[in-house]
């Protein structure tokens, strides 16, 4: 029985149904709340997290403290999960962030034209990249700077920690328990259909 049902999440993780079930009920969750159906804003950021096994694409992240492997998320301004990438720990937020950004795009993201993140991003070349990625539009990122010591509320970034603290609920995110990267962005992918599924029926 386990092999049939790993058949399916394989099959559909391949055929990317697992992205447009998420894509549509993100959609429809938007137009609850009275916004257009693709965002003109988001939010990025990324989170180191430990391996439960030896699997491939594992690295350290010097700045955590942490082996295992990296989520890096693109999320709208309500929180909502627009693209996730995962890799090995030691990958630069910014090689991530130009993967993730691109793996959005190529999907169809029409109207991004600001992204806040972290000082992870901090990079004239990577504002330059994101600027002239579209035909149509620039991409303008933008880095919060942090404010004080301790912990502080930081503006728009505190979405996406919010988006982090969601997929962590979920017992199969609260660790990096596949083999492959790409089965772990389609568990990410299903903690967020269960989610935005739960919001839309209540």
């Amino acid at each position: 029985m386990k092999v049939y049902i790993y058949g399916y999440f394989r099959r559909w993780r391949q055929q990317g149904v697992w992205h447009d079930l998420m894509d549509t009920l993100r959609i429809w969750e938007r137009r609850d709340q009275g916004r257009k159906d693709d965002p003109s804003a988001g939010c990025a950021d990324s989170q180191s997290i430990k391996v439960t096994t030896q699997h491939q694409e594992v690295g350290f992240d010097g700045n955590k403290k942490i082996k295992g492997r990296k989520r890096h998320v693109l999320v709208d301004t309500l929180g909502l999960l627009l693209a996730v990438v995962v890799t090995a720990a030691n990958v630069d937020d910014r090689q991530g962030f130009i993967t993730l950004l691109e793996r959005y795009v190529a999907r169809g993201g029409r109207r991004l034209r600001k992204i806040w993140g972290d000082q992870g991003y901090e990079a004239q070349w990577l504002k330059e990249w994101a600027a002239g990625l579209k035909q149509t539009h620039k991409i303008d990122v933008e880095v919060v700077e942090r404010q004080g010591t301790g912990f502080q509320v930081e503006p728009h970034r505190w979405k996406v920690e919010r988006t982090f603290s969601w997929i962590s609920n979920a017992r199969r995110n609260c660790r990096d328990y596949e083999g492959l990267t790409c089965n772990s962005e389609a568990m990410i992918q299903i903690s967020t259909i269960r989610m935005l599924l739960k919001r839309l029926i209540q």
